[in-house]
């Protein structure tokens, strides 16, 4: 088991993506600089897609332009296209991420293409960002179950997060989108990838729909595994199943990460505030079990 992991916030883009109430650029703004105070290494900042299918993200240009980045901290932002790449790269972007499913279902009804025809779409966006000196990180999602399709087989993610990596992409992201991962099925997934991927380069991004999210963290963590993607109050539900938890809480793996003596470099006090305030300005209640708890004490 790693002596410490990164963990990569997704909050102020996967997390805020959903919310059916525009929140305003300044709280976005506020939200990423105290996250990266909390000593988080990395922010997903925002998304460069069309305002017409993500209408929360329409301010990605301001939002980025308006961030004031700590050193140290990467704050990477979706770029599902070279036009998006090329919105991003304007606005000061030094890392982007593009993003695949396992699912050829789900392709298809998230970005209206194949598996095959996604990758060549992001090509493009590879050969620029490496052009452009710019990191590109991949994510692959339905890797432990599809809404349409229900059981994803380990060698299909394997295909596309081995597609991803030759591509370019430092790292990639194998995302539970719907939450049904249980440990057993996550160790035969990143086994699968780690025969294409050198295990350093995979991490993962669990979904706590079913409440297994911390586990198949930690089945992650005995494999090898080192980076774990995350959402601070567990911001951003699962589309696919109403009133369920989405993204696992930053809050509640740092409390395991600390449990475990393995280094975050992450101030759970600071995230446990961060979390109470940005429930109190969407006016909903956290997600997050840590932080439950703390305002119960």
């Amino acid at each position: 088991m790693n002596k410490s992991v990164r963990i990569v916030e997704v909050g102020p883009r996967d997390g805020l993506q959903n919310e059916r109430a525009e929140v305003p650029t300044a709280v976005k703004v506020e939200l990423i600089e105290r996250l990266a105070e909390a000593g988080l290494p990395a922010v997903e900042a925002t998304a460069f897609v069309s305002p017409k299918w993500v209408p929360q993200m329409a301010d990605h240009t301001e939002v980025l332009e308006r961030i004031r980045r700590k050193p140290g901290v990467s704050y990477p932002v979706l770029t599902p296209n070279l036009k998006g790449f090329e919105a991003a790269r304007a606005a000061g972007a030094a890392e982007v991420a593009i993003f695949g499913a396992a699912s050829e279902a789900f392709s298809k009804k998230n970005i209206n293409c194949s598996i095959a025809e996604s990758m060549d779409r992001f090509r493009p966006v590879a050969d620029a960002a490496k052009t452009a000196g710019v990191k590109v990180r991949g994510y692959v999602s339905c890797v432990l179950g599809c809404p349409y399709e229900g059981e994803v087989k380990p060698e299909r993610v394997a295909d596309v997060a081995a597609a991803l990596y030759e591509m370019g992409c430092y790292e990639i992201s194998l995302g539970d989108t719907i939450g049904t991962g249980t440990p057993g099925k996550t160790r035969a997934m990143i086994e699968a990838c780690a025969k294409r991927v050198p295990l350093e380069k995979l991490a993962g991004h669990y979904h706590d729909t079913y409440g297994q999210a911390l586990a198949n963290i930690y089945a992650s963590l005995e494999m090898g595994v080192h980076t774990f993607d995350a959402s601070v109050a567990g911001l951003g539900g699962c589309p696919y199943a109403a009133g369920a938890s989405g993204n696992v809480a930053t809050e509640d793996v740092i409390y395991m990460m600390n449990g475990l003596g393995v280094r975050t470099g992450v101030d759970l006090g600071k995230l446990v505030a961060i979390g109470r305030w940005i429930c109190e300005v969407l006016g909903r209640e956290s997600s997050s079990k840590v932080n439950r708890a703390y305002k119960g004490k």
